[in-house]
């Protein structure tokens, strides 16, 4: 059955690797964004045709001048790579459209060697200014934000997962979870830029993947292998050893604070503190789908997080090992006096744990950016979604993390975008007074 499933998972990256498109590689640095606006009449979305566009350097030296083509595209060569500020003329706006929030125009995109930048303008109908503008809801809008909802809430859901088993398994609350994410993304990001050099720079001269980068998808699967490796070294060097000498669980939870800061600023050594993107399906047009628009690499993350987070049920519902999982999960030492081995249990989970959130983030840095300390900021939303569900269950982890991912973009109708992560919480509060054990979570005695 492992043996299957893992065939399965190389045939699905390899498929996506031939069907992705986009900017497989980038011959120069670049800026792009396509805007497109509400009709109000029709209730359709058009492109904004005309719209002038200045590009400058650091230096406040104009780089150029256009405006978006029929299809509300710009695409502007710059001299190479920098920090470009990108400036939106409000006045060339269709009449009736203003941006959404202005104090955001200019956009400032950095762009890395090899790059395409991508900005993005929100647009609205009416006075605009923040969440809830003035041009009123559309069905537009609240299709879009969910579909966008969707997809937050399965990639912290990839995420979440693996950090509520670790918790079933061990009754430990792993705040190191944040990191084996950034991980992941930002080995990923190694790879597809400079491979194995990206490590060990004397290699630099050899041919790829020794030397140069290689696809992200390719990228991805190393990625998901360095992520497994994180999560069993843990256990095997640092969290069995601390089990086997009676170390409580309040303590291990402070080592793993510990692990969060040092590996974090370890990222920020290495990596810098300069968000960045990937090489490969960074500058995609959206296709339209109904009141939906869609790029094709959201598309096929979202697809492929379903079919990882479909084969991770089925792997704890039909196999022995994921039986035996939610046996420990259910009653530690029951599992262990019915002749499980426990231990080998906990390992399997944090190194399936750390795979999982290394894709999980590899496709967030994907669909936002990479930083270094993405996986600190994406860790609230992982936990809010853990315990949404139910502390300790695979499938509760699911079910809060899609509920917070649709809660966060959907209350960006009523609230500026700032704030959006305040909507997940306030969900999180009102579900948690009414059933305080979470959605799948059990009921349990106290005292």
């Amino acid at each position: 059955m492992r043996r299957r499933m893992m065939a399965m998972t190389l045939v699905t990256f390899v498929s996506l690797a031939v069907m992705l498109p986009g900017v497989a590689s980038a011959e120069g640095e670049s800026v792009t964004s396509t805007i497109r606006y509400d009709d109000p009449e029709s209730g359709e979305e058009l492109p904004a045709v005309g719209v002038a566009i200045t590009v400058t350097d650091a230096n406040g030296e104009i780089v150029a001048e256009t405006a978006t083509d029929d299809e509300g595209t710009f695409l502007v060569e710059l001299p190479g790579p920098g920090e470009y500020s990108v400036l939106l003329d409000p006045d060339t706006l269709p009449e009736g459209v203003v941006l959404r929030s202005p104090d955001r125009n200019p956009a400032v995109v950095t762009v890395q060697e090899g790059q395409a930048g991508r900005t993005i303008f929100a647009t609205t109908s009416g006075e605009g200014g923040g969440g809830g503008g003035g041009g009123g809801i559309t069905a537009r809008q609240v299709a879009q934000l969910t579909w966008e909802g969707l997809k937050l809430g399965l990639f912290i859901a990839m995420m979440a997962i693996g950090l509520s088993l670790i918790f079933g398994t061990t009754g430990l609350v792993n705040f190191a979870h944040g990191e084996m994410i950034g991980w992941g993304m930002l080995v990923a990001y190694l790879f597809n830029f400079y491979g194995v050099a990206g490590f060990v720079g004397f290699m630099h001269d050899l041919p790829a993947p020794l030397g140069a980068g290689i696809n992200l998808i390719l990228a991805t699967m190393i990625a998901i292998a360095g992520g497994a490796a994180l999560g069993w070294s843990l256990d095997r060097f640092i969290f069995a050893p601390l089990r086997r000498r009676g170390v409580t669980l309040i303590s291990q939870m402070v080592v793993t604070i510990g692990l969060s800061l040092v590996l974090r600023y370890l990222f920020l050594f290495a990596f810098g503190g300069v968000p960045r993107f990937f090489r490969d399906y960074t500058a995609q047009s959206a296709v339209s789908l109904g009141l939906v628009e869609i790029t094709p690499k959201d598309m096929f993350a979202a697809a492929l997080s379903i079919t990882v987070l479909v084969g991770v049920g089925l792997f704890l519902l039909l196999t022995r090992m994921g039986k035996a999982m939610r046996a420990v999960a259910d009653n530690r030492d029951l599992a262990e006096s019915s002749g499980i081995d426990v231990q080998r249990v906990i390992r399997f989970v944090w190194t399936i744990g750390g795979a999982l959130a290394a894709l999980g983030g590899v496709l967030l840095g994907l669909s936002e950016q990479v930083s270094w300390n993405i996986g600190f900021r994406t860790l609230l939303l992982v936990f809010a979604g853990v315990i949404l569900g139910g502390l300790g269950t695979a499938f509760g982890a699911l079910v809060g993390s899609v509920i917070v991912g649709v809660g966060i973009q959907v209350s960006t109708l009523f609230i500026p975008p700032e704030l959006k992560n305040v909507g997940a919480l306030v969900v999180l509060i009102l579900v948690l007074i009414v059933r305080p054990q979470g959605i799948l979570g059990r009921k349990e005695r106290v005292g």
